[in-house]
């Protein structure tokens, strides 16, 4: 107890720096954004878009392009095979494997010493701090932290480079004592197999005193049923001291029932915002699920509005011109050499002062057949209401367009954990939900003239497991993706059904 103590005490003293970036986000992101241009001036990016004559925002504007994973991966090719001060000064001992959605093309993210240190790690201390300081009673040092992560890859380059997972990166790098508050052991969490490390992690972990979970919800589930058919126990008798599941990677709300029929009634729930590419946001308040925008960690923030995603030449603002319940596409400039990225999100802002936010999908995580623009935040939500109103539990779900002649409409392929008491009425009420939070969708939806009624698959429980495996990628951060604006996964996961 001294201990746990002792050691909230010292996370809580991040707290006034986090109240200083609220109070003050223009100037703390003026100062940010100075602070990469000159570290990077010497790079051969650098040199190329000449940064050393860069003085604000203006310039970088109209100077440097727009770009993503594949206009910069010819830079990160160059690093990989390790080539020094390419992107960000010095060289880079770590790359981060991205999952993304289900694509079978891996992404590989350079992670330098300033981004591990200043933004990843700075993430979970942030992360331990405002939890702390929500919950002044906290035990959550008088056990061990569960950590659900990735595993380490193999190096095509054969160098001393490091490719795994984000949460791999972090587990290899920990210091040694950091070891006494995490489960499961080291080489275990590292292993590339998913299903053999699942295994071993479920042996490992019942055996240990756990207080925190961290972790992408859908894997998090598997591992938290295989621990209770090991042990024979609910999760409250296997780990009584219990106490907060920190949980991000894809929207909770088609998880929440679960968790709460798995997890004791009193456990605490904190959503993060991190990714392969930085770690972004945290809920630093009880009262609200909105996140705070982290401002301090070498990462620079401009927006794109949704409706200019697809255009040549995007609208692009920063983060003094974003507007509330604005859906914005999010552009990164990071002390990891990442200059002007999309990284594929979607955020709105629920308030400016300070800057909150809600994750609301993705740039490619659609559907926009005819106008109605369907994202993946209007379909969580209504998938929530449909199955409260019919006393489902849903696991997962997907959907796409389909069209053929004048005949539209979306498909989906849902698979539940409880079966709706009524299936006619859930679709009736998703369908009605869309409606509602989505006026694109009614406008399309109106009297079936655009757009019909949307079709529903149902699927077996594990279909999506057995698909997610059939595509290698279980486990880490591998995610189901929700909304496409082309049949490519709901063709395969109806070929299930049949």
């Amino acid at each position: 107890m001294i201990v746990n103590k002792l050691i909230n005490k010292i996370i809580k003293t991040r707290i006034p720096q986090i109240e200083y970036f609220m109070q003050n986000p223009i100037e703390v992101q003026e100062n940010v954004f100075n602070s990469l241009i000159q570290s990077s001036k010497n790079t051969i990016w650098g040199k190329y878009y000449d940064y050393q004559t860069i003085r604000n925002w203006e310039h970088f504007n109209g100077r440097v392009p727009l770009n993503d994973y594949n206009s910069l991966l010819p830079f990160f090719e160059r690093i990989r095979k390790g080539e020094e001060n390419v992107l960000w000064s010095g060289d880079i001992r770590w790359f981060s494997k991205s999952s993304g959605t289900t694509s079978n093309k891996s992404k590989y993210i350079p992670v330098s010493e300033e981004s591990l240190q200043e933004c990843h790690y700075k993430g979970g201390k942030d992360m331990l701090a405002l939890y702390i300081n929500n919950h002044s009673e906290s035990n959550i040092f008088s056990g061990a932290s569960l950590a659900l992560g990735g595993s380490e890859q193999e190096n095509e380059y054969k160098n001393d480079i490091f490719i795994g997972d984000v949460s791999a990166i972090l587990i290899d790098n920990l210091p040694y004592w950091a070891e006494f508050f995490r489960t499961p052991k080291k080489e275990i969490a590292l292993m590339p197999e998913w299903e053999e490390k699942l295994k071993k992690m479920i042996e490992d972990v019942s055996l240990n005193n756990v207080v925190s979970l961290s972790g992408v919800p859908s894997w998090m589930l598997v591992l938290l049923k295989g621990v209770i058919q090991h042990t024979g126990k609910t999760i409250q008798e296997v780990w009584p001291n219990l106490e907060v599941y920190f949980h991000g990677g894809v929207s909770f709300a088609p998880y929440l029932s679960q968790f709460r029929d798995i997890l004791p009634s009193d456990i605490n729930y904190m959503e993060t915002y991190n990714a392969s590419e930085g770690f972004f946001g945290l809920q630093d308040r009880t009262d609200m699920d909105s996140l705070l925008l982290l401002l301090d960690y070498g990462i620079y923030y401009e927006f794109i509005p949704f409706e200019d995603i697809e255009k040549d030449n995007p609208k692009i603002i920063n983060l003094s011109m974003v507007e509330k319940n604005k859906n914005y596409a999010m552009v990164i400039s990071t002390n990891g050499g990442l200059w002007r990225y999309m990284i594929g999100d979607t955020i709105m802002f629920t308030q400016t002062k300070p800057y909150r936010f809600k994750i609301t999908g993705r740039t490619k995580n659609y559907i926009n057949l005819c106008g109605e623009e369907l994202i993946a935040d209007n379909s969580n939500r209504a998938l929530d209401i449909a199955c409260k109103a019919t006393d489902a539990i849903m696991n997962e779900y997907s959907a796409g367009p389909y069209i053929e002649g004048d005949l539209r409409y979306h498909e989906w392929v849902i698979e539940f954990e409880k079966e709706p008491n009524n299936y006619e009425k859930f679709e009736e009420i998703l369908d009605t939900s869309l409606q509602e939070l989505n006026s694109d969708y009614e406008a399309k939806r109106y009297k079936n003239l655009v757009l019909q009624k949307p079709k529903i698959n149902y699927l077996p429980k594990g279909s999506f497991y057995v698909w997610l495996k059939g595509r290698g990628k279980l486990g880490g951060q591998h995610k189901v993706p929700r909304l496409s604006n082309t049949r490519e996964y709901i063709d395969e996961l109806i070929k299930l059904k049949n």
